[in-house]
């Protein structure tokens, strides 16, 4: 009896053992660690003495581009912790997922938008980019006009001007929210934010208008030249 029970333990213990190692197999298989790569504010680009733009106005809003920061570097936490637990099939894993472009978006694009301002600005007629602009549009009235007309879309979003890295055409384009509307590939050349809370502040919910005109007198057209010609001189070709 003695012998029988002995026998019928070590079975047991070593069934268990090897069920424990097939677990720890499907957990190993199902983890799977995510480098967690950490952003931080951006503070060289946040303008300032603007016209029209108000520092107070810069202000508030600089404070959602440090919340969309710190979104991301959250966001990106807690992928990696669910990663890590074996949680990517979960329905919370897939709701962050869902927000990775909105987060991202909201972040990288502020960065353009901060980025391409500056104040005592002055347009130089001989770079490149108003060549460009003027080779798609006729002249940059033209391109002006179709711009402001682009960022009074109704609807909260952003008005971009776009470079096509493959052919070097500029092309104005409307973005709603963040991640919607924007063209997979394609360079971000001047970025103006539409949504209420980049100009509520100074000029009311009605007040997009005056704004954009605001925005415009504040382009820092040397940020735009550079990014134009990275893009030329990135020499792409084609798409693949």
């Amino acid at each position: 009896m003695k012998k029988f029970f002995l026998k019928t333990l070590t079975l047991s213990l070593i069934l268990l053992s090897f069920l424990g190692c097939s677990s720890n197999k499907k957990n190993n298989i199902e983890s799977i660690p995510m480098k967690n790569k950490k952003y931080i504010v951006q503070e060289n680009l946040k303008p300032s003495n603007l016209s029209g733009i108000s520092d107070n106005q810069i202000s508030d809003h600089w404070n959602l581009y440090v919340g969309y920061v710190n979104q991301v570097n959250k966001l990106n936490e807690e992928l990696s912790e669910l990663a890590a637990n074996g949680q990517l099939n979960s329905l919370i894993y897939s709701d962050r997922r869902r927000q990775y472009g909105f987060e991202y978006n909201g972040m990288v694009l502020h960065e353009y938008y901060f980025g391409n301002l500056k104040n005592n600005v002055t347009k130089k007629e001989s770079e490149e980019i108003y060549s460009a602009i003027k080779k798609n549009w006729g002249s940059f009235d033209n391109w002006a006009q179709d711009f402001i007309n682009t960022g009074k879309t109704r609807g909260i979003g952003w008005a971009i001007l776009y470079a096509d890295p493959t052919t070097k055409d500029l092309i104005n384009c409307f973005i709603s929210e963040h991640q919607i509307g924007n063209i997979a590939g394609f360079m971000p050349i001047l970025v103006m934010d539409v949504w209420e809370h980049a100009y509520m502040v100074d000029h009311k919910a009605g007040g997009r208008g005056d704004y954009i005109n605001a925005f415009l007198n504040n382009v820092d057209w040397s940020v735009v030249e550079k990014r134009y010609k990275d893009l030329i001189d990135s020499k792409i070709t084609k798409r693949f």
